[in-house]
């Protein structure tokens, strides 16, 4: 028999290339079931066994997709990170540099915090459960809330170049009061349940634009305001 004429052997590659991607499908299904259990309960809330229950898995079947609950919180962070530059980042770059694009992240990022106003906020409730603590999960937490301040002071000093705020902003004064903003909403509209909460972050971004806006700025498009949630009963804005 010449060796043309062996048998030829079915290739492994395309059953493992399936089981792979059936174990990523998987893990994307356990990390979205464990998000939506950490914006109610928090990333300490989590734990394998709570979410082998919800997503009746066995409790070894999901650790062996992370490890260690240290693992399963950091890849919570990382998702949620994913969609926040989903919804609130890329969106936004479409639109001209300048004050056009920081309305606009600010916009987007109301619009996600009108709805995390019931479902919570990763990076809020994260922030108190490690604020004080070290370690890759408050790391992971820590780096993904730098990288997106970042991004909006990158857009506060783009204004600046284009003219649309004064050459003498710090820009990193005006993130800061940008980002009060945020978390003032959350403390009032989601702990307090103080009507009106969204217009008035709404009227505050605007104050801060006239505040720090140059005199001979371009009129710039102001993002579409978020809608209140319905939970908070707030009377439409």
């Amino acid at each position: 028999m010449s060796v043309t004429e062996l048998p030829v052997k079915s290739p492994r590659a395309p059953r493992d290339g399936r089981a792979l991607q059936k174990g990523q499908q998987t893990k994307a299904a356990i990390v979205d079931a464990a998000l939506g259990l950490a914006t109610q309960i928090g990333l300490e809330g989590l734990s394998i066994g709570a979410l082998a229950e919800v997503t009746q898995m066995s409790k070894s079947g999901v650790f062996a997709h992370f490890g260690s609950r240290e693992e399963l919180q950091i890849s919570v962070i990382r998702e949620y990170h994913t969609r926040f530059e989903e919804e609130v980042f890329y969106p936004a770059m479409r639109e001209p540099r300048g004050l056009p694009r920081l309305r606009a992240m600010f916009g987007n990022w109301m619009k996600r915090t009108s709805i995390e106003i019931d479902s919570g906020c990763i990076y809020i409730s994260g922030a108190v459960e490690f604020d004080d603590r070290t370690g890759p999960v408050r790391d992971a937490l820590a780096g993904s809330v730098k990288t997106w301040l970042a991004a909006m002071q990158r857009a506060v000093v783009a204004a600046q170049e284009e003219g649309h705020l004064r050459s003498d902003v710090d820009p990193g004064q005006m993130l800061f009061e940008i980002h009060g903003l945020i978390l003032a909403l959350h403390y009032e509209a989601r702990f307090l349940k103080y009507p009106g909460s969204i217009a008035r972050a709404n009227a505050g971004f605007d104050n801060i634009l006239r505040q720090y806006g140059a005199k001979d700025a371009p009129p710039a498009r102001a993002a579409a305001p978020a809608k209140a949630p319905r939970s908070t009963k707030t009377p439409k804005e």
